[in-house]
């Protein structure tokens, strides 16, 4: 009788202890890509009852089948474990079980570089928008195998979300057409470059403010931050307007997956309230680093030339705000593409090619430490005055500057009185002297500082100067409010 019992007791305790699923979020997939040469994070949940079984899930690459990696869940399931990747290759498989039976299998798994691609409409834009260049560059993608995507279905949340509708997927011309353009050239000059594979993950929303891409309490933890965002009023557009908004659905889901970098277009939706634009930033890339638990490299795009008809300037205040982001936030960096623009009546210029392109040499100087002659665009230095001439020496001059034209377009000049003229501009030794006959002590020299100019000093290789006022009209106050650890 004793032994009926003890049977009895076992069999209903196998079924029980052997129920369960593994449960991960959907950054984990079939055709994703991890980044190489890493310790990267795997998590998720496991249902099985804690209490009747060992608390273990396994975690193996097919890269290093002999290295599993064991991680204990918590009571409530959750569990997380980090795995070594190896140089870039694949394709892998990925699989995560438990003693108690429960497998799960990624296949079609490469080990690359994994970026993040955020932003507004401009980053948004995808290659079918790309008018002549569409049926060639989809047609290109055919070949890009190697290049993965993972994009973000367009969802805004109060609060932070675990999970997304979202699923990696190879590149080819299917995949591609409704994929951010920028984000996808990116992806394969990288990929060309260092002939690895190259994971983009797409997390964009046209309209928006970086206030909605950032945790709300670090927007509402910042007195300055919080008093511009509700100072502005956005009425009802067909997008998120909460602070935290959009970090909530479509960047916390993705934490914390490890990636190498991120890229970002953005900063059209605050032009009105350009003040607070570099704390902004500083506050939101420190936010996501946090979130992410590395200090990665973060590129952004200047906002192109486009006549906002501003009233106080406030697109050039805007540009020199994001020029100061980078100067105040370390691993950062902007690119200038106002040479990419052919209507200043088109706030989505076409050229994502080389947005895309520049961009990804930017990261391969940058944070590859390619040979690159030049990867970023000059900015301004130091003006010196000698007689009535004003002097104005860059950074990053690269193989040297030149003026493409006889005269240089955008220069203005002024004096004590801050009245500007118009200069003539001279480029020798990589500095512009400026100068005009109204002024003969001059002050404060400005170039393209203005909502729509293109300009035409460039260097040799062909990256433009990035418009600039020599007063940096932004700097000396932001240095004295900002001060995020």
């Amino acid at each position: 009788m004793k032994r009926n019992i003890l049977f009895l007791v076992l069999t209903c305790y196998i079924p029980v202890s052997m129920q369960g699923s593994i449960n991960m979020p959907a950054v984990f997939g079939d055709n994703m890509v991890l980044q190489r040469q890493s310790e990267v994070n795997v998590w998720g949940t496991h249902t099985c009852d804690w209490m009747l079984t060992r608390p273990e899930i396994r975690v193996t690459g097919s890269w290093a089948p002999l290295d599993t990696v064991v991680a204990k869940y918590t009571q409530d399931g959750h569990w997380k474990a980090k795995i070594r990747t190896g140089a870039a290759g694949g394709p892998y498989t990925l699989k995560i079980f438990s003693l108690s039976g429960e497998t799960l299998e990624y296949g079609n798994v490469m080990l690359g570089e994994v970026w993040l691609c955020s932003g507004q409409s401009n980053m948004h834009m995808s290659i079918a928008n790309m008018a002549g260049k569409y049926k060639e560059e989809t047609a290109e993608a055919a070949k890009q195998s190697d290049v993965r995507i993972f994009t973000l279905p367009l969802v805004g949340a109060e609060y932070p979300q675990n999970d997304c509708d979202a699923s990696w997927e190879e590149c080819s011309p299917k995949t591609v057409e409704n994929t951010s353009a920028v984000a996808y050239f990116f992806a394969r000059h990288l990929k060309e470059t260092l002939d690895v594979p190259v994971g983009i993950i797409v997390s964009v929303w046209g309209g928006t403010c970086f206030e909605v891409w950032t945790p709300k309490e670090l927007i509402y933890g910042n007195p300055s931050l919080k008093a511009s965002f509700d100072a502005s009023h956005p009425g009802s557009p067909p997008w998120p307007v909460d602070a935290g908004g959009l970090y909530n659905s479509m960047i916390h889901p993705l934490v914390p997956f490890s990636i190498a970098g991120a890229i970002w277009y953005q900063g059209e939706a605050n032009v009105d309230r350009y003040q607070t634009y570099a704390e902004g930033m500083k506050t939101m890339i420190t936010g996501w680093r946090k979130s992410f638990g590395r200090e990665f490299p973060f590129y952004q795009v200047q906002i192109a030339p486009f006549r906002y008809n501003t009233q106080h300037n406030e697109a050039a205040l805007l540009r020199e705000q994001q020029e100061l982001a980078t100067v105040i936030t370390p691993k950062t960096g902007m690119l200038v593409v106002s040479d990419l623009v052919e209507d200043a009546g088109n706030i989505h210029p076409t050229d994502k090619l080389n947005v895309g392109k520049r961009l990804a040499n930017l990261a391969l100087g940058d944070t590859y430490r390619q040979p690159l002659a030049e990867y970023g665009n000059p900015t301004f230095g130091r003006l010196t005055v000698e007689k009535d001439k004003a002097i104005v020496s860059f950074n990053n001059t690269g193989t040297g500057l030149i003026c493409r034209d006889k005269k240089v377009e955008g220069l203005k000049i002024a004096g004590a009185d801050g009245v500007y003229y118009d200069a003539d501009g001279t480029v020798r030794n990589d500095r512009l002297t400026a100068s005009s006959p109204h002024v003969k002590e001059p002050v404060s020299v400005t170039y393209c500082f203005d909502d729509a100019s293109f300009g035409n000093l460039f260097t040799k290789g062909g990256l433009s100067v990035a418009p600039f006022c020599s007063d940096r009209t932004g700097f000396p106050e932001a240095y004295e409010l900002i001060d995020i650890n």
